[in-house]
């Protein structure tokens, strides 16, 4: 292989895997009112690129009503015998070479994200009754492209990944959507990495899916600062299912198997203190026909289910682990079912404990809108820090990721619409929101629309465990939209900036297997120096560790902003130079400079090892806010 022309570098393969009616109105979208959805005439023009398991021609949400012929600078094909329409104008499979297989979804995981990305309108839609409402993507007139990479088993080799980025680049889509990966590694050994890299420097926005392997910190995929890493989040939607006590009092949890004919009456528990995650045959059959309560392990649901069944029980209450805290993801069992947060679950046990003949009735209450707090970052959400990239902060943001309803394949007993959860679901929803910025900010690059989404971002979010949560969990904080489309400032990022900062991390080798050919290494810049709309700062013993940060004005052409800084402990000082940026046209460029030094002469050798802030600069006319986070770190890690 070496000696071909034009080689350079062979990569083993590897095998990567794959990680709606309300959230779009839950983020502040809504049809015929002010705000993104009507200043980016919901996404028209933008084509939006998904690798993922291919797509289910003929589905409802590929309707392309009210959606226009796609631009002309389109080059791709849809190899499907029926299907391609204004909205799916693309369609392939990149499985082995292609070879020229329909792009046909076995799995559904394609269907479901290219849908919550740009699906189009679907008037009365529900998943077995819950969710009832008119389904839509983020972007409901933005086209779709489907490129096939994965298996219906979720399995996407590299190569087939690296061959489908490439084909989308060469078509012309302008965002790519991922929700797949696998576990860390270096950049120049990535092949997602290398693919997105080609992309973002034919300004296409590419957002993937951070990891599904939380709460575990330094679990994150795709961490490439050309690439928006999502995190993902809950909404305001509770498909409610409680626990009524003789006391009266009522104990919330989910469910998705709710039948309407079960009995409203208090019926017996059964729960054993020698086998409470229900691992063990009951004594005898005294409890058959008893409503079961047991502590499920994450994965093991499905099997506790069956279990119970088998011995006769009426119904299950799941209390999940302590470690999922306040998330809970459901799906659909085929039996009578409650799940608990171990929180809540934990009221129902001290009952137990209390009483010698434990009853309840179990109410359904179907679907619930308005769930407070919300939203809450979802306990699977991969954390960082980062290996890949540990000088810049990541993820960079969350978006809605559980319990999220879109388009499905359909089957005897599946209808054409699920209820999934993951990063999968989230990073499609940041997609859409980057093609309606797209559509309203069509000269931005891509470095522009994911510092407006960071810099706007709701940073109040809470953990699992209802503590804040911590920019490694969350990013910069939840998307909102609304804002995003007029940040005020951005910081952006040019071709050039990433070669540089290539050349830096890797050296001119390295450099040249990510941007598989020559490259220019005459310049240079250490990885916290790319203009990136969060910071990192790790200084060494007593010494002062100092970046610079250029912003671009976007806002009102003659303003003023000065800057302000928080920082969570006192063990940190810094200071930003200078305090004031006046512009006096769009598009001008400002630079400052930001030092941090730890306080007591060096950074902790124990215990919180980092330490978060945020830099925020505001308008004097107070029409604009821009946040970055800010995080001085002495941590220290390595693959």
């Amino acid at each position: 292989m070496g000696k071909k022309n034009g080689f350079v570098r062979a990569f083993p393969d590897r095998v990567l895997r794959v990680m709606t009616t309300h959230t779009p109105d839950f983020l502040g979208l809504k049809v015929g009112s002010k705000g993104l959805w009507n200043d980016s005439k919901l996404g028209s023009g933008v084509i939006i690129g998904v690798l993922d398991t291919g797509v289910t021609p003929g589905h409802p949400s590929y309707d392309d009503e009210g959606i226009p012929p796609p631009p002309s600078k389109w080059k791709g094909s849809c190899n499907l015998e029926t299907g391609c329409n204004n909205k799916l104008i693309g369609a392939k499979s990149m499985i082995a070479g292609g070879g020229g297989s329909p792009p046909v979804d076995e799995g559904g995981h394609g269907t479901h994200t290219s849908a919550t990305a740009a699906g189009n309108f679907v008037r009365n839609t529900s998943y077995f009754g819950f969710a009832k409402g008119t389904a839509a993507g983020m972007a409901p007139r933005a086209h779709l492209a489907i490129y096939q990479v994965c298996g219906g088993d979720g399995s996407c080799s590299s190569a087939d990944i690296l061959a489908g980025l490439d084909a989308a680049v060469k078509d012309g889509v302008d965002i790519l959507s991922i929700s797949l990966g696998g576990p860390s590694k270096p950049l120049d050994q990535d092949l997602v990495a290398i693919g997105s890299f080609a992309a973002a420097r034919k300004g296409i926005f590419v957002s993937c899916a951070g990891g599904n392997d939380g709460p575990k910190y330094y679990t994150l995929s795709n961490e490439a600062p050309w690439i928006l890493t999502v995190a993902a989040s809950s909404v305001d939607r509770s498909f409610r299912a409680s626990v009524k006590l003789p006391s009266g009092k009522v104990i919330p949890g989910e469910s998705l198997d709710q039948p309407s004919n079960f009995p409203e009456s208090s019926l017996p528990l059964y729960y054993s203190t020698k086998s409470p995650t229900c691992d063990m045959d009951p004594p005898d059959d005294s409890h058959r026909g008893s409503v079961w309560v047991c502590e499920v392990e994450r994965g093991l649901l499905v099997d506790v289910v069956a279990f119970a069944q088998s011995h006769g029980a009426r119904a299950l209450i799941s209390i999940s682990s302590k470690t999922e805290g306040a998330t809970i993801s459901i799906r659909k069992m085929g039996f009578p079912l409650v799940v608990l947060t171990t929180q809540e679950g934990s009221r129902l046990i001290s009952y137990l404990n209390s009483s010698s003949d434990p009853s309840a009735s179990i109410v359904f209450n179907g679907t619930v809108l308005g769930v407070s707090p919300a939203p809450l970052m979802a306990f699977f959400s991969s954390r960082g820090p980062s290996m890949a990239t540990p000088g810049i902060l990541k993820p960079d943001i969350s978006g809605p990721g559980l319990n999220i309803f879109a388009a499905y394949i359909s089957s005897s007993d599946t209808p054409e619409y699920l209820i999934e959860s993951g990063t999968s679901m989230a990073t499609p929803h940041l997609s859409g929101v980057a093609a309606l910025l797209k559509a309203t900010h069509p000269t931005w690059s891509p470095a522009a629309i994911k510092s407006a989404i960071m810099t706007t971002a709701d940073a109040d979010i809470s953990d699992e465990l209802l503590e804040p949560a911590l920019y490694y969990t969350k990013g910069a904080g939840h998307i909102n939209p609304n804002k995003a489309v007029d940040p005020g400032l951005i910081y952006d990022i040019t071709n050039d900036d990433y070669v540089s900062y290539i050349c830096g991390k890797f050296g001119e080798e390295g450099a040249r297997n990510i941007a598989r050919g020559v490259v220019d290494c005459s310049k240079s810049m250490p990885e916290e120096e790319l203009n990136y709309p969060s910071i990192l700062l790790a200084p060494k013993g007593s010494a002062v560790a100092k970046v610079t940060r250029t912003v671009t004005n976007v806002g009102s052409a003659r303003s003023s902003y000065t800057v302000s800084m928080t920082i969570s402990e006192t063990s940190v000082s810094a200071t930003i130079t200078p305090k004031t940026l006046t512009f006096t046209e769009l598009n001008e460029k400002k630079s400052f400079t930001v030092s941090a030094k730890w306080s007591a002469g060096g950074p902790p050798t124990s215990g919180n090892l980092f330490v978060e802030g945020k830099l925020t600069w505001t308008s004097d006319d107070g029409m604009y806010v821009v946040t970055s986070p800010f995080v001085v770190s002495a941590l220290e890690y390595s693959y």
